[in-house]
């Protein structure tokens, strides 16, 4: 079987370094909060230029970090994406919120910014009191910033962008991790940048904020870890993860270059017989998926076909959120979400990594080609 994402060739390339790097931390002891977890902080806001990284336990808690930080309460709305994974609405629940859902465009993946307004709308219609967007860049590219962070502005809401897949991307000239108030990301070890467990962080330029994200981090500790001052988590990034992700971050950059070759192969060789995914101009995606979208009544067919010779595919996402049974209930923009309900019937994922090499992909293609002309 093809790997869907190759992390053992990652790993042989790795090599001596990572083994290192778990060793040192197994020999100094310091599990938890140790020396490792800082330095990644800093190695993070190198990278992506943030002033404040605050590394945690995984992606989920990022969001919910951000959220608790911000007050958010029984009565707010949080307006999001339905065409997600669930943790973008998850985190809105949990602190008795409610996620109204917000449409997406049909090329890019991402929140529609005409949908955001009428989601908006909808919340005040319903006596809610919207206080804040999270727009998910979903699979590695970023969501149209320049449309979206203007209505926000206008309308006063904070904007948390979930950058659990495209952190490492850029949008027109500025690395993902950099707008909004805050930016979150995961390292679970299917993304472009993956720990070997679980893991996340949380970027931000707000020094305040950032203060409070630490605090909440720890159990909402003050000056000590006695003295609580806030209802906060535990958050804490274990030591290990930080080590490993260390010597991972060192070769990410060269990784995104070769997904985005490999995404130009997909491109050029599927074009003219499925619709292939668009990048905005000025955006650099990740790559973290990457979704064809084919008739709905040949995706079965196709994702059957690829089994049969070794290929794996993936469907992100088979049902939105406004469709799932723990979700149904909350609103939706106006009367519906039309594309992201469409998109699902449509959208399936083929093997993308940055060790997939040429002969291999061409494979892929031809396998593709060769089902849908069925």
């Amino acid at each position: 079987m093809i790997p869907f994402i190759d992390l053992g060739a990652q790993r042989r390339r790795l090599g001596s370094l990572v083994d290192e790097a778990i060793l040192r931390v197994v020999n100094h002891g310091q599990y938890i909060m140790g020396r490792e977890v800082g330095q990644l902080e800093a190695d993070l806001s190198a990278f992506c230029g943030a002033r404040h990284v605050i590394s945690c336990g995984n992606g989920t808690d990022a969001l919910a970090m951000v959220l608790m930080a911000k007050g958010v309460k029984a009565g707010d709305a949080i307006l999001c994406p339905s065409f997600t994974f669930a943790a973008t609405a998850e985190v809105v629940a949990w602190l008795g919120a409610t996620p109204v859902f917000v449409d997406i465009h049909e090329d890019t993946f991402n929140m529609d910014p005409a949908s955001l307004e009428t989601a908006l709308l909808t919340a005040r219609e319903l006596k809610l009191n919207p206080v804040g967007v999270i727009p998910v860049d979903l699979f590695g590219a970023a969501a149209d910033y320049d449309a979206i962070l203007p209505i926000c502005e206008r309308e006063n809401l904070w904007v948390l962008c979930d950058a659990a897949q495209s952190f490492g991307g850029t949008y027109k000239g500025r690395r993902l991790g950099t707008f909004g108030l805050a930016s979150s990301t995961s390292f679970f070890p299917a993304k472009p940048l993956g720990c070997y467990g679980d893991g996340g962080a949380i970027f931000t330029e707000d020094d305040e904020l950032a203060v409070v994200l630490r605090s909440i981090r720890n159990h909402g500790q003050g000056v000590d870890r006695y003295d609580n001052v806030r209802i906060g988590m535990n958050g804490r990034l274990d030591t290990m993860q930080a080590a490993v992700l260390i010597e991972k971050l060192k070769i990410f950059d060269e990784e995104i270059a070769t997904r985005n070759v490999v995404a130009g192969r997909y491109a050029e060789g599927l074009g003219d017989v499925a619709t292939v995914p668009v990048v905005q101009d000025g955006v650099v995606s990740t790559w973290a998926q990457y979704s064809i979208r084919v008739p709905a009544e040949k995706r079965d067919a196709l994702g059957a076909a690829l089994r049969e010779r070794n290929i794996p595919t993936a469907i992100y996402y088979p049902k939105p959120l406004h469709r799932q049974t723990a979700y149904k209930h909350y609103p939706s923009a106006g009367n519906g979400l039309p594309v992201s309900d469409k998109v699902a019937t449509e959208v399936i994922a083929l093997p993308m990594h940055p060790y997939l090499d040429a002969e291999v992909q061409d494979g892929i293609i031809a396998a593709v080609r060769e089902a849908l002309a069925a």
